[in-house]
Order: structure tokens, then C-alpha cells, then sequence
């Protein structure tokens, strides 16, 4: 199986892109998408059926703003929207699927915003939806976790942490809390197979940083360890344009 997580910024402008030329052509057999900043009923009949995929969508109750998607090959057992919390399910950041050997969060995780004013929201909601996570661990279920975590962990996920040490996404508290999360037993994938720096996943559109690859690598696939044998690659699809984040992903064997 092939699983990729893109945040596109925008399912409508990135359509405009090439993006079903893209899905069809790449072909995962799983698809999880954020910041779609759509509701369904706004989605033309390309964008909500693609040949050979079904499709799911949690958006928010403000009008374009955040949202995900999920495009799947294989019907999923059972498929939830929200972490349980309204605070945070009215934002639309989460779709929880069960395919049976796995549990699959889809997770727009929240931004620190703009002078760090909602840190403490981000925070809640990081461990709202590690409780939520840990549940299902404790009744045995193996969990996959990706999608934009909006915090790059370590120095090696960014270009320049110095200069970031005091901006949102690379805040002592928020590292910590990926420390925590790894800490209770999940894998970062992508570093399990790749210890060097150097490999990004967003850029910023201001100042023209992919140009530069001056980026941060804050989109992830974390599984429980227990599964971690099951994964047989990460990768990050650098050259993938569109949006100002590019897609991440894995492959893993039955």
C-alpha cells in the first residue's frame, strides 16, 4: 500500500494545477489531503469522484478555511470526522479512518498563528488528539498518523533554526510535545529511514523559499512501533508543485 498526504492549499486552485492528472498518474491507494478550504457541495463531480477512488471530506464551519480530504481505493471499515471536542471538530482538521489492520488519522493540525496567539489552542488540541490516539492503542488497534503537524521537531527540519527558535512551529513547547508524542511509542517514519538534513516539505510564498529550499519539513507519518516493521519506506515528492507544501508518504506490506 501506498499512502501520500498533501496539504494543497486549496483543493480548487491546485485542481486548476493538474492535481486528478497528478492523483492518476502517481496513483496512491490512499490520499489524505488538507487545507482543502471546500465544502463538498463546492467540489465539481472530478474533484469528489476520480476514477477508482471513493472519497470523504470534513470541512469547517467558517467558510473556506482548513478542511480535509480522503481519497481511497479500499473502503474503509468505518470513517469519523472530529477528535470529539467541538472546539476543534468545528474547525474541520480531522477524518479518522479504520481499515481494519490500521487505524488512519488525516490531521490539518493547527497553526501558532500570527504573533503566536493560538499556540494554546494548537497545544489542546495536540493532546486531545493523543488521548484519542492512545485510546485506540490501549484496545490493540495499530495507528498511522500524518498529515501538516505545523511544527518542524528538530534542527534538522529546517533551514534556519536560530532565526525560528521564537516563531511558531519550532516553539520550545511545541517540539516538546513531538517529543512526548514519539516518546509514547510512535515512529517518525520518514526519519527512520533518512537522518540527514536537507529534506523539506513546506516553503514559504513570501519570500520565495522553495526557489532557495529555505523550508521546513512539518508534514509527517508517524505509526505506533509496533507497526513500524510494516513500513517500508517514506519519502517527501520535493519536485511536486502546486501548493506551497508538497506531498509526503509511505509504503508499507501487508
Amino acid at each position: 500500500m501506498r499512502l501520500i498526504s498533501w496539504n494543497v492549499n486549496g483543493l480548487r486552485a491546485v485542481q486548476k494545477k493538474g492535481f486528478i492528472e497528478w492523483l492518476l498518474k502517481e496513483s496512491p491507494d490512499v490520499l489524505c489531503l488538507q487545507e482543502t478550504k471546500a465544502e463538498e457541495a463546492q467540489l465539481d463531480e472530478g474533484l469528489r469522484h476520480p476514477p477508482g477512488y471513493h472519497s470523504f471530506w470534513c470541512s469547517a464551519e467558517k467558510k473556506g478555511y482548513s478542511g480535509v480530504g480522503l481519497y481511497t481505493k479500499s473502503t474503509p471499515v468505518s470513517v469519523e470526522y472530529g477528535i470529539g471536542k467541538k472546539e476543534f471538530d468545528s474547525e474541520g482538521r480531522t477524518i479518522v479512518a479504520d481499515y481494519g489492520a490500521f487505524v488512519l488519522f488525516n490531521i490539518y493540525f493547527p497553526n501558532g498563528s500570527r504573533g503566536n496567539a493560538r499556540v494554546p489552542f494548537k497545544m489542546a488540541f495536540y493532546d486531545q488528539f493523543l488521548k484519542k490516539a492512545e485510546a485506540l492503542r490501549k484496545k490493540g488497534r495499530h495507528v498511522i498518523v500524518c498529515g501538516d503537524v505545523n511544527t518542524a521537531h528538530a534542527e534538522i527540519d529546517l533551514a534556519r533554526p536560530k532565526e525560528n527558535q521564537k516563531n511558531t512551529g519550532f516553539l520550545p513547547e511545541e517540539r516538546a510535545w513531538v517529543s512526548q508524542f514519539i516518546g509514547k511509542g510512535y515512529a517518525d517514519t520518514f526519519r527512520h529511514f533518512c537522518k540527514d538534513a536537507g529534506h523539506y516539505s513546506w516553503w514559504d510564498y513570501k519570500t520565495a523559499a522553495r526557489s532557495r529550499d529555505i523550508g521546513w519539513r512539518i508534514d509527517y507519518f508517524f505509526v505506533d512501533r509496533d507497526f513500524l516493521p510494516r513500513v517500508k519506506a517514506a519519502f517527501i515528492l520535493k519536485d511536486v508543485m502546486g501548493s506551497d507544501h508538497c506531498p509526503v508518504g509511505i509504503e508499507i506490506c501487508d
